[in-house]
């Protein structure tokens, strides 16, 4: 897979900045059971103890707590459909991403700063101020140049690489699902 040019990605920004401010919808919902497995589910549960259910957030260590154990603030990885869309090219590889929620909607930091709380099916989640980066395997999976995009200061701003949640109010969500901005 050919990777998109800085250009090229710069070129899309009109769409991704035309994802809605308050009311989005819920594109897709990734599992990871394991390091580097991927399972696109049509339907989960959200749960203050492990974020998505049967994913392996809670296995994960951290290098921003103290002990390295999971960030609490870090529960769920959220990208935007329009930016994931842009880097991947084909819906197929969404879920390499390493997110566990795909939304179309507007994730700059001026429309969702965090404590900002988006409802979604039963569930309800908190944007949390922790950032999201790229890693090794994002450079792999869309490239060098989608990397310094998603990290350059309109990619910060944007929020292209995504934002992190954390679960407020356990429930259970569906691809389709509308996603409403409550505060």
């Amino acid at each position: 897979m050919t990777h998109r040019s800085y250009s090229e990605l710069e070129e899309g920004l009109g769409h991704v900045r035309a994802a809605p401010k308050d009311r989005g919808v819920l594109a897709m919902i990734v599992r990871r059971p394991q390091v580097g497995a991927r399972e696109v589910l049509d339907e989960a549960e959200l749960n203050l103890v492990e974020g998505l259910a049967g994913d392996t957030w809670r296995n994960r260590r951290s290098t921003r707590t103290s002990d390295g154990s999971p960030h609490p603030d870090m529960q769920l990885n959220i990208i935007g459909a329009r930016a994931v869309d842009l880097m991947a090219r084909d819906r197929s590889r969404w879920p390499l991403a390493g997110d566990q929620l795909v939304i179309d909607l507007d994730l700059s930091g001026a429309n969702l700063p965090p404590g900002t709380r988006l409802a979604i099916g039963s569930a309800v989640i908190e944007v949390t101020a922790q950032p999201h980066t790229g890693c090794v395997k994002f450079v792999e999976r869309f490239g060098a140049e989608a990397h310094q995009f998603v990290n350059s200061p309109i990619g910060r701003e944007l929020n292209l690489r995504g934002i992190n949640a954390r679960v407020v109010q356990a429930g259970t969500i569906r691809v389709g699902d509308g996603v409403v901005k409550q505060t």
